[in-house]
């Protein structure tokens, strides 16, 4: 489980993992992202909002992010939740992957 949850926000890994991982990763695409949503029946659908409705879903995942990570957006790095303080947090720009390479302290 720990990986599953360690994993879901990397792409394309937890997919050539383990299915329960990739399982984990799929239900949040779905539940966050939407992704495969249109292939979902509408029954389905209606059922699991009845049960677990989704009031201002988009804005309050998005400040629980935000709020869970801004302290440590070191923790970013490499995964999609640098989007996140890029978009909510001011003057927050995520580590660039090229600039760490280009300014390492190998000399080429």
């Amino acid at each position: 489980m720990w990986e599953s949850i360690a994993l879901h926000t990397t792409p394309e890994v937890p997919s050539r993992l383990e299915p329960e991982i990739a399982l984990v990763t799929a239900g949040v695409e779905t539940d966050v992202l939407g992704i495969g949503y249109k292939e979902l029946d509408q029954a389905d659908i209606d059922a699991v909002t009845a049960a677990h409705p989704r009031p201002d879903f988009k804005n309050q995942i998005l400040k629980a992010f935000t709020d869970g990570f801004k302290h440590r957006p070191e923790s970013t790095f490499g995964t999609v939740n640098g989007d996140v303080l890029e978009h909510f947090v001011p003057g927050f720009r995520h580590i660039d992957f090229v600039e760490v390479i280009q300014n390492s302290a190998w000399p080429q």
